[in-house]
């Protein structure tokens, strides 16, 4: 039981101000917080048991005692990564090694905390079972659903990414019940994203949604959410920490289709690397005779 701590963050700045009250305080004193019971946690955060209890319900946890063993799990595990630190100006090489590095390592280690394993299960599942597969991204994005196609193709499964967002439209509006759409966008809010997936929907499409933790509008359009944690904010705003998530979830999925199919999987995999060996080779020969 961990991720209270994560999923705060999260969503904080998305919620009404006697809810963010409390989440502050709870951020700011979790080590208090988890010995004190609701009237005294509204007490001591200055708003009403009714938002604290609102809270737990925009957290999507079971209730405030659920959210008090999540904090503690957290408090448990407090001797990792701590923390997103920010480049600086005039930073050393040796601290931007550090801090990126940290920050990467914490993203995946926080993303872990709130991923929902049996959302995860319905993904692998659903993409296994799945005629076609669809990769929406804009931006950065687009380069994991890139990422998504080239190690799905590996594995003889038929899937596409398209860079133009008018190309992902109208691919979208193809898509029927035995296909899968998968919409990458950390901040659950990008329009030519959102409207690929709610297209995919309207047409029968398993839909699988990468986005951040908390109500996005791309949540409504996802049948399978899968949600990951990356604090964006200042120079890291250029999609750093988020897009590292996004790989590990796409691996992970990758490698659940995989895992399902072993002994198939390997076989195209050892097909793709002679291929790509035999070309290697080709190539270093005509660059001799030239």
């Amino acid at each position: 039981m961990h991720g209270g701590l994560v999923r705060l963050r999260e969503i904080l700045e998305g919620l009404n101000p006697s809810e963010k009250k409390v989440a502050e305080y709870v951020l700011a004193h979790p080590e208090r917080m988890i010995e004190l019971s609701v009237a005294q946690l509204a007490e001591a955060s200055g708003a009403s048991q009714a938002a604290i209890i609102r809270l737990c319900k925009s957290m999507g946890v079971k209730g405030y005692q659920d959210l008090k063993l999540k904090v503690a799990g957290d408090l448990r595990e407090s001797g990792g990564v701590q923390g997103y630190q920010e480049i600086r100006p005039q930073d050393s090489i040796a601290t931007i090694v550090q801090h990126v590095s940290n920050n990467n390592i914490q993203a995946i280690h926080d993303t872990v905390k709130i991923l929902d394993l049996e959302q995860v299960s319905k993904a692998v599942e659903a993409l296994q079972q799945a005629k076609r597969i669809y990769f929406f991204g804009i931006g950065a994005s687009n380069l994991i659903g890139q990422d998504a196609q080239q190690k799905f193709l590996r594995i003889n499964r038929t899937c596409f990414c398209f860079a133009d967002p008018h190309v992902q439209l109208a691919s979208a509006v193809t898509l029927t019940e035995e296909d899968v759409a998968v919409g990458i966008s950390y901040s659950g809010e990008t329009k030519e994203v959102i409207a690929a997936l709610k297209a995919a929907q309207q047409n029968g499409a398993v839909t699988i949604g990468i986005t951040k933790y908390g109500s996005t509008t791309l949540a409504q359009y996802t049948d399978i959410p899968l949600c990951i944690s990356s604090t964006e904010n200042e120079i890291r705003s250029g999609a750093m920490s988020s897009r590292i998530t996004q790989l590990n979830v796409i691996d992970i999925l990758y490698l659940g289709v995989a895992s399902n199919n072993y002994e198939q999987s390997v076989m195209y995999l050892d097909r793709s690397r002679q291929a790509i060996r035999e070309l290697a080779n080709g190539m270093s020969k005509l660059n001799h005779k030239s």
